[in-house]
């Protein structure tokens, strides 16, 4: 998916416009949640997200999605992760 489908997408489904965030290598970011729905396709790098359901992985081209509230833990790889995010308020 291209940046442009991604924005596309994320307008018809009720998403603010994307953001672009960039994560440093081999970092991460404890367990939180966020008060918004937000949903996120990765740029560059990858992005291990840890949730009650389980652990994933996403590589460049791949879209994470994250419920509003909802606990995880994000860990960064070696080159760090840029991604594009949209949000959505609950």
């Amino acid at each position: 998916m291209t940046a442009d489908e991604f924005a596309h997408s994320l307008a018809r489904d009720g998403f603010a416009p994307a953001v672009k965030v960039e994560r440093e290598a081999h970092g991460m970011m404890d367990h939180h949640t966020h008060p918004f729905e937000a949903k996120a396709l990765i740029l560059h790098g990858d992005i291990r997200i840890v949730t009650a359901a389980g652990e994933r992985t996403y590589r460049a081209g791949d879209i994470f999605h994250l419920k509003a509230e909802e606990p995880h833990t994000e860990y960064y790889g070696p080159q760090g992760v840029t991604y594009l995010v949209g949000r959505k308020e609950s």
